[in-house]
């Protein structure tokens, strides 16, 4: 569930793609509401942000390459940031991959409060990264200086 107290303009109008409803509509209550509140978090943070379904069920938005993925697990909701480990996490909000080359987690549980202001932050962050050439090449931009 995303904090209720930051106020994040809803997105106007997206479109869903189908697949991405009938994986979020299968899962538990809460679930899904994590899983909306972070599809429309993604979609009001850019609107040209689309969304798509890789690896056969997971859902995936993307923009100029790959920004975050959700996954429903047993107690949690993972949200993979696909940031090359680059963007700043400030509010300490990444839960997993903290030295992963490729993606990093946020999990929300039941009933836990995701601070929406910090993770827009972070997509908005990813979204220009993905527009200047993707993680993979500031990486290499930066190694070169």
């Amino acid at each position: 569930m995303l904090d209720k107290t930051v106020r994040i303009r809803r997105p106007m109008a997206y479109h869903k793609d189908p697949r991405v409803d009938a994986y979020i509509n299968k899962l538990p209550a809460w679930q899904q509401r994590v899983c909306r509140d972070v599809r429309d978090l993604v979609h009001s943070v850019d609107a040209d942000v689309t969304e798509t379904i890789k690896r056969s069920t997971q859902p995936y938005f993307v923009l100029q390459g790959n920004i975050c993925a959700l996954l429903a697990a047993k107690d949690h909701v993972n949200i993979f940031l696909y940031d090359g480990g680059i963007v700043p996490d400030p509010h300490g909000i990444i839960t997993a991959g903290h030295d992963n080359k490729t993606a990093r987690t946020v999990a929300v549980g039941d009933g836990e409060i995701l601070n929406a202001l910090a993770l827009a932050a972070m997509l908005k962050e990813i979204i220009a990264n993905n527009r200047a050439g993707g993680w993979r090449k500031l990486n290499r931009t930066r190694s070169d200086t």
